[in-house]
């Protein structure tokens, strides 16, 4: 096995700063990985067994800071929406005529939200892209009953 890559001194004291203004667990784990190596001069296995993580994981974070430096340590975020056609804002402002009018009494007609959608966006969609917008911006399918079911009309036109 060979010996591996010595780091300056002041290597450490960068990496205690960054370990004191990381955001996230993540960042603060991958600059804790070489930090105890510059540090205290722990095996990889050691390393590991302290972060919680595989031997490997931890080389490969070390390999990659002498290669790249501190970029190594911000890590994008997972999740969001990969697929989105429209954004937040953009949907908001599609559906706001169509809110506004059902606001006032009217009915939502999901088809002409469809067909808006369609128009802005260039290519067909599914209904339930429709159902899924309305969803995100809380509005849901509310449907008054024509009258209730234990409702005695006779009473009522006795009135």
């Amino acid at each position: 096995m060979r010996r591996p890559t010595l780091l300056p001194e002041e290597t450490a004291e960068h990496l205690k700063l960054l370990l004191k203004q990381a955001k996230t667990k993540s960042e603060f784990q991958r600059i804790q990985a070489v930090y105890l190596r510059v540090a205290t001069n722990m095996k990889t296995e050691d390393i590991a067994d302290a972060l919680g993580w595989h031997p490997g994981t931890v080389r490969n974070i070390q390999s990659a800071f002498l290669r790249k430096g501190t970029e190594t340590f911000h890590v994008a975020l997972r999740g969001g929406r990969h697929r989105e056609n429209l954004s937040i804002e953009e949907e908001d402002a599609l559906i706001a005529p169509f809110l506004s009018d059902a606001m006032e009494g009217g009915v939502i007609v999901v088809s002409e939200i469809k067909a808006a959608y369609e128009q802005k966006f260039g290519q067909s969609v599914h209904t339930s892209t429709v159902y899924r917008i309305l969803s995100r911006h809380d509005w849901r399918k509310i449907v008054p009953r024509p009258r209730h079911p234990e409702a005695d009309i006779a009473a009522q036109e006795a009135l």
